[in-house]
C-alpha cells in the first residue's frame, strides 16, 4: 500500500519548528546582552572593585604597644623585637613530620609543642602560629640554611611584651595574653573589631585591662599586589600603625619594691594613697607573680603552680581579699560616736575585762580590764567594751548608713578591674543575702561584735585605706585612681587623666580632730607606741588584730595550737604627717596574730621612706620580716636613685635582637 505524504504539512511544521528555534535564539541572545548589559554597566564599579582586591591584599600593621611608667619615669612594661618560628597549617602536608624535622633544626621542647596545639585549636587553619619564640641568631641562621625544606614555615620577627622587674607590681601591671575566643567573639561585636585585625595579644590582668584602648594603639594597613598564587609582588600604598600610648601610673616602684621585701615570705596586702589627691602611692599582694610568663602563653606546669597553690598568688589580695578589720574599725565607729551625738569625747564607759549582753559574754583586756575609759584612752588602749556598748547603742543600720559613705562594703571606683564590694552589713543585707526566714532576721546580739569590726564586717584594704584617707583628710574624700596621665606615642605631650571632684561628708572640724588626736596617740603612748618612737615625725594610727576562725565563747585563743592559716590577722591603719597627711596606709599580714608585731612596723618603714627619704637597712627588712622588729634597728640608707632603678631594670630586661621591626612606641 503506498503512503502519500502531505508536502504542506510537513513544510507548515518545518516552517514552525524554524520559528520556535528562532525566537529561542533571539531570546537567548536577548539574555545574553542583558547579562553584558548588567555586567558591563550597572555592576561595573562593584566588579572593577573585586577585580582589584584579587589583584592586591590589605594587610594589617599591628602596632606597637604603649609602655607602662611609675610616677617617676621608671619602666615598668616595655616592649622588644625577637624572631619567631612560624607554621601555616594550611600550606603544610603533614604537620607533624614537618615538626619533627624541624626539632631537627631547631630545638623544640614538648611544651613548645602542647603550646602549638592549643594555639591550632583556637586559631583558623590558614593563620600562621609560632611554634618557637625568641630564636637565636644561630638558630635563625641554620633553619634560613634549611629552608627550601619546609614549605609552610617561615621566620618572622615579631614585638613582645616585657615587664623588667618580674614579680614586682605584677597585681598592678597585669599582663598580656593572646585573645581568647570568647575575647575573639566580644571584639567582633564591638566597634574595634577593624582595629583588632592582626592583634593576637590583649591586657588580661591591671592596669593592661582597665587601659587596654590606650595601651594597643591604632591598627595600620599596608596594600600590596599579589601574584595568582598569592605571593607578594610590590607594595602600593601604606597608612603605618599609630603606637599605643604611654600609662603613667602614680605609684612609685621604689616603695612598691620596699613594701613586697618587707613582707617576705607572708601573705598580705598593703595600700598606700595620697589624702589630698587619692593617688595610689603603693598597693601591694603578696604573694606575687611573674607576668612575663604569660606573654607568649604560659605552660601547664607553671600555670597548675601558680593556680593550686594554697597561698593564690593570682589573688589581688589587696583589691579582692575581704577581711575583717578588727580593731582599726575602732577609730571609724568613735567617730559615728560622735557624729550621731551618740557620745562625747568626755563619755566615761567602764572596761571590766568584759561585757555580758544576753547571756553571752564578750570579752575585752583579760580579767580586770581597763577600767574607766573615754573616748581618747578607749582608742589609744583600744577597749573592747567601749566598743561593745556603742554598737549597742547605734545599731546596725545607723552603723550602716555612717559607714557607707566612708567606703566600707562599696565600690570605690578605683581604675582596676575586679574590684569586690566585701561586706558592710544591715537588716536589708542580711534580708537579701539569706534564704530562710530565720536567718533572714537580724538578732541584737549580732550588733555587739560588729562595733570592733569583727561579726559579719568583711572589708578590702583598698576600702580601709580609702576610709582612712578620708578621716585624715577631715572627711573630704577624693576617688583612688592609679593612672595619672597618658603620653601620646606621636606628639610625645601628656595630657592628665581627668579625675572625679571630691566629696564632703561635711563631718565637724573639732569631731576630727577628737579622733586625730587618738590616733596620734596610739603612736605615742598606745599600742603601736614602740614601733614609732624616736620617729621626726607625727603620725596617727591604729593597730588591729581580727580572727581569721570563730573562737568559742569557752575557749581562748593560743596560736600555737592552731593551723597557720586559722590564725589572726594582723592589721595596720595610719596617716602621716599628723598636722598635714601626705599618705595614709592600711596593711594585713594573713596570720600573723598582734598588729603592733607585724603590719604597723612595715608602715613605720613606708612612711620613713616616703617623708623622709629614708630606706631601712638589709638587717633591719630581716627583722620586720620575721616580725620581730619594732624602730628601725640600725641606720636607715638613702634611697636609690630612679637612674640605678632604671639601670637594674635594663639588666633584667630580655637582650634585644636585631629583628626587622618597628622601636617600641
Amino acid at each position: 500500500m503506498t503512503e502519500l505524504r502531505n508536502i504542506q504539512a510537513d513544510l507548515s511544521r518545518f516552517r514552525l519548528r524554524v520559528l520556535i528555534i528562532a525566537i529561542v535564539v533571539v531570546i537567548a541572545f536577548g539574555l545574553i546582552a542583558a547579562r553584558l548589559v548588567w555586567l558591563q554597566v550597572f555592576r561595573h564599579d562593584d566588579l572593577a572593585e573585586q577585580a582589584e582586591s584579587n589583584r592586591t591584599a590589605v594587610v594589617p600593621i599591628v602596632p606597637n604597644r604603649g609602655q607602662i611608667l611609675d610616677r617617676n619615669g621608671v619602666v615598668l612594661a616595655t616592649n622588644y623585637s625577637a624572631y619567631t618560628l612560624e607554621i601555616t597549617p594550611s600550606r603544610v602536608a603533614n604537620l607533624e613530620q614537618t615538626i619533627d624535622a624541624l626539632s631537627k633544626v631547631v630545638d623544640i621542647q614538648p611544651r613548645d609543642r602542647r603550646r602549638f596545639k592549643k594555639l591550632q585549636e583556637e586559631s583558623r587553619s590558614f593563620e600562621s602560629l609560632p611554634i618557637r619564640t625568641r630564636l637565636t641568631d644561630e638558630e635563625v641562621a641554620r633553619f634560613a640554611a634549611h629552608r627550601y625544606q619546609f614549605p609552610g614555615v617561615e621566620i618572622k620577627a615579631r614585638l613582645f611584651r616585657n615587664y623588667p622587674f618580674g614579680e614586682l607590681a605584677s597585681h598592678v601591671i597585669g599582663y598580656i595574653g593572646r585573645i581568647n575566643p570568647r575575647e575573639k567573639e566580644r571584639i567582633q561585636e564591638s566597634e574595634d573589631a577593624a582595629n583588632y585585625r592582626g592583634t593576637d595579644y590583649i591586657g588580661k590582668l591591671g592596669v593592661e585591662q582597665s587601659y587596654e584602648a590606650q595601651l594597643h594603639g591604632i591598627t595600620g594597613v599596608e596594600e600590596i599586589e599579589t601574584s595568582a598564587g598569592g605571593r607578594a609582588v610590590r607594595r602600593l600604598a601604606s597608612t603605618p600603625a599609630t603606637p599605643g600610648n604611654t600609662v603613667v601610673l602614680s605609684i612609685d616602684i621604689k616603695l612598691q619594691k620596699l613594701v613586697e621585701e618587707l613582707f617576705g615570705d607572708r601573705r598580705g596586702a598593703l595600700v598606700a594613697l595620697d589624702p589630698q589627691t587619692g593617688e595610689v602611692l603603693a598597693l601591694v599582694s603578696k604573694p606575687t607573680f611573674d607576668p612575663n610568663l604569660f606573654v607568649d602563653g604560659i605552660d601547664t606546669e607553671n600555670w597548675q603552680a601558680l593556680n593550686e597553690s594554697i597561698d593564690k598568688p593570682l589573688l589581688n589580695r589587696a583589691l579582692r581579699g575581704t577581711y575583717p578589720p578588727g580593731s582599726t574599725y575602732k577609730p571609724f565607729m568613735a567617730m559615728a560616736a560622735l557624729e550621731s551625738g551618740k557620745r562625747t569625747p568626755g563619755t566615761i564607759i567602764n572596761d571590766a575585762g568584759s561585757w555580758t549582753f544576753g547571756g553571752h559574754v564578750f570579752r575585752s583586756h583579760g580579767d580586770h580590764g581597763l577600767g574607766s575609759v573615754d573616748m581618747y584612752r578607749s582608742i589609744v588602749k583600744s577597749s573592747n567594751v567601749y566598743y561593745y556598748t556603742l554598737a549597742n547603742e547605734l545599731g546596725v543600720d545607723a552603723m550602716h548608713d555612717f559607714m557607707k559613705p566612708l567606703g566600707f562594703g562599696q565600690i570605690t571606683g578605683i581604675d582596676l578591674q575586679g574590684e569586690v564590694r566585701g561586706v558592710l552589713p544591715s537588716t536589708e543585707w542580711k534580708r537579701n543575702t539569706y534564704r530562710r526566714p530565720e536567718q533572714k532576721k537580724w538578732y541584737a546580739g549580732e550588733t555587739i561584735s560588729l562595733g570592733i569590726g569583727q561579726g559579719y564586717n568583711a572589708f578590702t584594704m583598698l576600702q580601709l585605706a580609702h576610709a582612712t584617707a578620708t578621716l585624715a583628710n577631715g572627711g573630704l574624700r577624693h576617688q583612688p585612681h592609679l593612672v595619672i596621665a597618658t603620653q601620646d606615642a606621636v606628639s610625645r605631650s601628656q595630657q592628665p587623666v581627668p579625675t572625679r571632684e571630691p566629696v564632703n561628708l561635711g563631718y565637724r572640724p573639732e569631731h576630727v580632730e577628737v579622733i586625730r588626736k587618738a590616733l596620734v596617740g596610739v603612736t605615742q603612748e598606745g599600742t603601736a607606741a614602740r614601733v614609732f618612737s624616736g620617729a621626726p615625725y607625727l603620725s596617727g594610727g591604729k593597730t588591729g588584730t581580727a580572727q581569721a576562725v570563730t573562737i568559742g565563747q569557752k575557749d581562748k585563743y593560743n596560736a600555737t595550737k592552731m593551723e597557720e592559716h586559722q590564725r589572726d590577722h594582723s592589721l595596720y591603719m595610719a596617716f602621716a604627717p599628723a598636722d598635714r597627711p601626705r599618705i595614709a596606709v592600711a596593711a594585713v599580714v594573713e596570720n600573723a596574730g598582734f598588729g603592733a608585731a607585724h603590719a604597723a612596723p612595715i608602715v613605720r618603714r613606708v612612711f620613713d621612706y616616703w617623708l623622709l627619704g629614708q630606706m631601712p637597712t638589709p638587717e633591719d627588712i630581716a627583722a620586720v620580716q620575721k616580725g620581730l622588729a619594732g624602730p628601725p634597728v640600725s641606720a636607715p640608707r638613702p634611697p636609690a636613685s630612679a637612674a640605678s632603678a632604671s639601670e637594674s631594670a635594663a639588666a633584667a630586661r630580655p637582650q634585644t635582637l636585631q629583628a626587622p621591626a618597628e622601636p617600641a612606641g
